[in-house]
């Protein structure tokens, strides 16, 4: 399927210049809306970060909006297990978490680019990422059937990227048809097209109540010694008309990062620098007495490495950085 990559947002125009050093527009901020709509809460497990509720996202994001924050995504997190069930369905309620923020920051900060996260583990009662079979297998067909309809309610209710992360083969023709079908040209989406099965998505896991309940992931997300198969999710992914193509995790997957931008040089890329990378970093950088140096090399390694787009949980202090630098951080 041939296309133009999606440029109707002025940081998908940024991004497609994005050079060697970094800049605001660079970063992607991931944001956990609680539920509970007053939520201000700690995450124990990452430092820093926290789980918001939508009555209490422009207190939170303001102060980043004015340091030059321009992007964010978005997931879900759900406090009961009595509200998840077997198909997700909470993932596109309009009372859902997900849905009301995508609302509020449109209307709060119109600049804002809002990628949605499509995936259903935190909205499933087995805390999977698609529809099972009686046997606990993933059923492939329904499950790209649900995670489009997921994603066709993001991009109705607002979002600039929907970024399916569930890993199911095809999803991106389904989300990609689906879109069309409802007329919608705009929509970009951001493939997670090389996510592995990694060890470093615990913190994550516990920032969102979404880890699997029985056996683990490891039958649809890559495994972690073949770079081979994350070049060709990618391959697949782009045939069926991915904008944007990811990395994840970061630092421990370079060699992957820096191969799919030699064969993929007119896609944009983007890098998860994920919760247990940004723990262990966190944590050293936090001892060494030497944060900033620390935090931006590993997140130039990445820009080194190829990543156009650094989706990152130290977003807020490098956006502290950049405004008391001018804008710019270089090497």
């Amino acid at each position: 399927m041939n296309h133009m990559p999606k440029i109707s947002h002025s940081v998908l125009r940024s991004w497609w210049n994005s050079q060697s050093r970094i800049n605001a527009a660079d970063l992607t901020f991931p944001l956990f809306i609680s539920e509970d709509e007053n939520a201000y809460e700690a995450i124990p497990s990452m430092p820093d970060i926290i789980r918001v509720g939508v009555n209490r996202l422009c207190e939170y994001l303001s102060p980043l909006i004015q340091m030059g924050l321009r992007s964010v995504l978005l997931f879900g997190v759900l406090n009961s297990a009595d509200a998840k069930d077997k198909t997700g369905s909470p993932a596109d309620d309009p009372e859902g978490p997900v849905m009301k923020a995508v609302v509020l920051l449109k209307e709060l900060f119109p600049e804002l680019l809002i990628c949605c996260d499509v995936c259903l583990c935190e909205y499933t009662s087995h805390g999977h990422c698609g529809i099972l079979n009686n046997d606990g297998t993933i059923n492939n067909a329904a499950s790209i059937t649900r995670i489009s309809k997921v994603a066709c309610a993001y991009a109705k209710a607002g979002a600039h990227v929907v970024a399916p992360s569930d890993m199911m083969d095809n999803r991106i023709n389904a989300i990609k048809c689906s879109l069309m079908a409802m007329g919608d040209s705009k929509t970009c989406i951001m493939s997670y097209s090389s996510k592995f099965s990694s060890s470093m998505y615990g913190p994550f896991r516990d920032a969102c109540k979404s880890g699997p309940q029985f056996g683990d992931r490891k039958t649809y997300q890559l495994p972690l010694g073949s770079s081979q198969l994350g070049l060709l999710t990618t391959e697949r992914d782009v045939k069926e008309g991915a904008d944007i193509i990811m990395v994840k995790p970061g630092m421990f997957y370079a060699d992957v990062l820096h191969a799919l931008k030699a064969n993929h040089p007119n896609h944009l890329l983007a890098v998860y620098q994920v919760s247990g990378e940004y723990v262990m970093l966190h944590d050293y950088a936090t001892k060494s007495g030497n944060f900033k140096s620390i935090v931006c090399e590993s997140l130039f390694s990445l820009k080194r490495a190829g990543a156009d787009i650094l989706i990152s949980y130290f977003t807020p202090i490098v956006l502290k950085w950049l405004s008391e630098n001018g804008g710019v951080l270089a090497p």
